[in-house]
C-alpha cells in the first residue's frame, strides 16, 4: 500500500511545480518587448486603472472579511472545542486571501501581455501571436490550479484530516469570487456598454477608438472582470469541487473506513492535473491552414487524454477493491465537460448556426437580435443540462455496482459523484489558461486599435479577439457545470451534516408533499433571479452615468471627433469604480442572508428546499445567460467582419444593440450564479449546527 505521507508530499510538490512554471513563464512573458511610446502610454492606463480598482475593491473586501472572521470565530464556538471556531475563521480568511491572490497575479500578467502581444502582432504572423498571449494565459492557468491545490493540501495536513474544518476555507472563496464577480463584472460591462452606445451608435466610431473617452474604462474591465474575476472564480471553483467530495467521503463514515484514500482522492486528482495539463502544452500551436480554437483545443484534449491515463493508474493504485467504478465515475465527469465546452463553442462561435441566425436577424433591427438571442441562450441550456443528467447517473450508477462488501451502495453511489466532479479537476489549468487568453487578445485588439497599428496587426489581433470572447464563454459553462455538480455533492454532505449535529433529516424527507420543501423550493429558485436583477440594474446604473458622460466630452470638449484634442479618461474610470463598489455590497449579502434566515426560521427542512431550488434554477439561468451573451456578441463580430453590411451598417448598429444586453449577462449577471450556488451551499454546512439547535419553528413545535 503506498504510504499516504508519501502521497500528501507528491500532490505538495506538484502544487509547487505548477507555481514554478507559472514564475518561469511570466519571466518569459516580460522579457518582450512592449512596442512603441504609444503602445506603452496606452497599456501603462490601462494597467494603473486596473490596479487601482482592485486595490479599492479588496480593501473593501476586506473590512468584511474581517467583520466575518470574527463572527465565525464567536458564533460558531463549541464549549469543549475552541479550536474548531477558531479553525474555520482561519479557513475562511485564507480562503479569501487565496482567491483575491490568485486574481491579483491573474490580472498582474495580464495587463503586461496584452500590449507585448500587440507587438508580437506587428510582424502580421498569426502563430506567434496566439502562442505568446497562450503563454500569458498560461501563468494564470498554473497559478490558480498551484495556489489552489497547495492551500488544500496545507489545510488538509495542518488540520489533520479534519475536512469539517475545511469548510471555513472554501466557505473564504467563495465569497471572495462572489466579490470578484460582481464587482468587476459590474466594471466592465458597465464601461463596455456606455462605451458602445455611444461610440459605436451614436457616434459612429469604431471598438476601442482612441477618441471615445470611455476607452481606458472598458479595456481596464477587460482585466478586472474577466481576468481577475475570472481567476478568483476558478479559484473557488477547484477549491470548492474538491472539498464538497472529500467532505462527504468523510461523513459517509463507511466509505472512508473501507477505501482510506476517499478522502485524499480528489486532492490526488489535482496534482496529477498538474501533470496533464504541461503535458498538454506543448500541443497548443497552429497547424497548416488551421485555426485558433483548434490549437487551444488540440492542447486541451491532449490534457485530458493524459488525465485519463492518469485517472486509471490512481484509481488502481489507491481504491484498489473498487477501481473500475471509480475509473468510470472520473472518467464521466471529464466527459460532461468535454460535452459542456464543445456545446458551448457551437452556440457562441463565429460562423456557427447560431450566431449566425443572430446576426441575420440585425438586418430588420435591435429587436428581433434581441429576440434571436434570447433564443439561442435558452436553446443552449438543453445539451449541458443533459450532460450533466446523464454524468450524474453514470457516476453513480457505476459507483453503486461496484460498491464492496461493507460500504453503502448509495453512499458509495453518492460519492461517486463527486469523484465526477473532482475528476473535472483534471483540465482546470489548461482551462483556465485557455479562458485568460481572451481577456489579453481583447485588450491587444484595443491596444492595436488605440495606437494605429498597421493594418496586418489587427489582421492578427481581430481574430484573436473573436476567439478570445468564445474561450471565455467555455470557461464560464465550465465553471456552471462543475458548480452543478459540486452543488448536488455539497447538499448530500448537507444531509449528512444535519444527522451528524441531531437533524433526523434525511433525503426522504424532502418530498414535494411536504409544504416546507415546497416553500424552500420556491425560495431558492426565485433566489438566482431575484440576485441577478441587482447586478443586471447595477450594468445598467454604471452605463448610463458613463454614457452621460462620453456625451458631455463630446459636447464640450472642442476636437475630440477631429482628433486634435484628446478626451479625459479619467473620470469614466472613476464613474465605473465607484458604482462597482457601491453595488456589490447587497447581491453579496443576499447569498448570505437568504440560507441563514430560511434555516433560522424555518428549519433544515425547509432550508433543503432552498438548497435544490438553488440548483435547479441557477444552472439553466447561468447557462442562458453566459452562452446567449457571447452568441450576442460574436454575432456582433460576424457582421464586423463584412457580413450583412459590415462595420457601420445598420445592421452591425442593430448587433450593437443587442451585444450591450449579452454584455450584461454574459460576463456580470450569469457568471456570478456560479459562486451563488457554492456560497449558499457552504453558509448552510457552516451554519447547521446552529440552525438545528435554534431554529424558530422547533420552538414553535418542540
Amino acid at each position: 500500500m503506498v504510504s499516504e505521507t508519501l502521497v500528501e508530499v507528491l500532490i505538495f510538490l506538484a502544487a509547487l511545480v505548477a507555481l514554478g512554471y507559472a514564475g518561469a513563464q511570466s519571466v518569459a512573458v516580460l522579457r518582450q518587448d512592449e512596442g512603441t511610446d504609444k503602445m506603452k502610454e496606452i497599456a501603462a492606463a490601462i494597467r494603473e486603472g486596473a490596479e487601482a480598482f482592485l486595490r479599492r475593491e479588496y480593501r473593501t473586501v476586506a473590512l468584511v472579511g474581517v467583520i466575518l472572521a470574527v463572527l465565525i470565530a464567536v458564533g460558531l464556538y463549541q464549549p469543549g472545542n475552541y479550536a474548531f471556531s477558531l479553525h474555520l475563521a482561519l479557513g475562511f480568511a485564507l480562503g479569501a486571501l487565496g482567491s483575491a491572490l490568485a486574481g491579483y497575479v491573474g490580472m498582474y500578467v495580464s495587463v503586461r501581455a496584452n500590449v507585448r502581444t500587440a507587438q508580437v502582432a506587428r510582424g502580421g504572423k498569426l502563430d506567434p501571436a496566439m502562442r505568446f498571449a497562450f503563454r500569458g494565459g498560461s501563468v494564470t492557468g498554473l497559478s490558480v490550479a498551484g495556489f489552489a491545490l497547495l492551500g488544500l493540501i496545507g489545510f488538509y495536513v495542518g488540520y489533520g484530516g479534519d475536512i469539517l474544518a475545511m469548510v471555513g476555507f472554501i466557505f473564504g472563496a467563495s465569497l471572495m469570487s462572489l466579490f470578484a464577480r460582481v464587482g468587476g463584472g459590474i466594471y466592465t460591462k458597465g464601461a463596455d456598454v456606455g462605451a458602445d452606445l455611444v461610440g459605436k451608435v451614436e457616434a459612429g466610431i469604431p471598438e476601442d477608438d482612441p477618441r471615445n473617452p470611455a476607452v481606458i474604462a472598458d479595456n481596464v474591465g477587460d482585466n478586472v472582470g474577466d481576468c481577475a474575476g475570472m481567476a478568483a472564480d476558478l479559484f473557488e471553483t477547484y477549491v470548492v469541487t474538491a472539498v464538497s467530495a472529500m467532505l462527504l467521503a468523510y461523513l459517509l463514515t463507511d466509505v472512508s473506513s473501507a477505501f482510506p484514500y476517499a478522502v485524499l482522492f480528489p486532492l490526488v486528482v489535482g496534482g496529477w492535473a498538474i501533470v496533464a495539463t504541461l503535458a498538454g502544452f506543448p500541443f497548443v500551436r497552429m497547424s497548416p491552414g488551421g485555426s485558433i480554437m483548434g490549437a487551444l483545443y488540440r492542447g486541451m484534449i491532449a490534457t485530458v487524454a493524459v488525465g485519463i491515463v492518469g485517472l486509471g493508474v490512481l484509481s488502481y493504485l489507491l481504491m484498489t477493491a473498487a477501481w473500475t467504478g471509480v475509473f468510470v465515475a472520473s472518467v464521466s465527469g471529464l466527459a460532461v465537460m468535454l460535452v459542456i465546452v464543445f456545446s458551448t463553442d457551437y452556440y457562441t462561435g463565429t460562423g456557427r448556426r447560431p450566431v449566425n441566425s443572430i446576426a441575420k436577424s440585425a438586418q430588420s433591427g435591435p429587436g428581433p437580435v434581441v429576440i434571436e438571442g434570447m433564443a439561442v441562450g435558452l436553446e443552449s441550456a438543453l445539451v449541458p443540462g443533459l450532460a450533466i443528467v446523464v454524468g450524474t447517473l453514470v457516476s453513480y450508477g457505476a459507483m453503486y455496482v461496484s460498491a464492496p462488501v461493507g460500504v453503502a451502495p448509495g453512499d458509495f453511489g453518492l460519492y461517486g459523484i463527486g469523484l465526477a466532479a473532482a475528476s473535472m479537476l483534471s483540465a482546470t489549468g489548461m482551462i483556465i489558461s485557455i479562458d485568460a487568453f481572451g481577456p489579453i487578445t481583447d485588450n491587444a485588439g484595443g491596444i492595436a486599435e488605440m495606437a494605429n497599428l498597421p493594418k496586418e496587426a489587427r489582421e492578427v489581433t481581430d481574430p484573436l479577439d473573436a476567439v478570445g470572447n468564445t474561450t471565455k464563454a467555455v470557461t464560464k459553462g465550465y465553471a456552471v457545470g462543475s458548480a452543478a455538480l459540486a452543488a448536488l455533492v455539497l447538499f448530500a454532505a448537507y444531509i449528512e451534516a444535519s444527522r451528524a449535529v441531531g437533524s433526523n433529516l434525511s433525503a426522504s424527507d424532502l418530498a414535494v408533499n411536504n409544504p416546507l420543501v415546497v416553500a424552500g423550493l420556491i425560495i431558492g429558485a426565485i433566489l438566482p433571479f431575484f440576485f441577478t436583477a441587482f447586478l443586471m440594474r447595477a450594468v445598467g446604473t454604471a452605463a448610463q452615468s458613463v454614457v452621460q458622460e462620453v456625451r458631455r466630452q463630446f459636447r464640450t470638449i472642442a476636437g475630440i471627433m477631429e482628433g486634435t484634442a484628446k478626451p479625459q479618461y479619467g473620470p469614466c474610470v472613476d464613474i465605473v469604480t465607484q458604482t462597482a463598489l457601491h453595488e456589490l455590497a447587497l447581491p453579496a449579502a443576499i447569498a448570505v442572508v437568504t440560507p441563514l434566515a430560511v434555516g433560522l426560521l424555518l428549519g433544515p427542512t425547509a432550508l433543503g428546499g432552498v438548497l435544490i431550488g438553488v440548483i435547479l434554477s441557477g444552472l439553466p439561468l447561468a447557462i442562458f445567460m453566459t452562452t446567449g451573451g457571447g452568441a450576442w456578441d460574436n454575432g456582433k463580430k460576424f457582421i464586423e467582419q463584412g457580413h450583412y453590411g459590415g462595420k457601420g451598417s445598420d445592421a452591425h448598429k442593430a448587433a450593437v444593440v443587442g451585444d450591450t444586453v449579452g454584455d450584461a449577462t454574459k460576463d456580470t449577471a450569469g457568471p456570478a450564479i456560479n459562486p451563488l450556488i457554492k456560497v449558499v451551499n457552504t453558509v448552510s454546512i457552516l451554519f447547521i449546527t446552529l440552525i438545528v439547535a435554534h431554529n424558530l419553528l422547533q420552538y414553535l413545535h418542540p
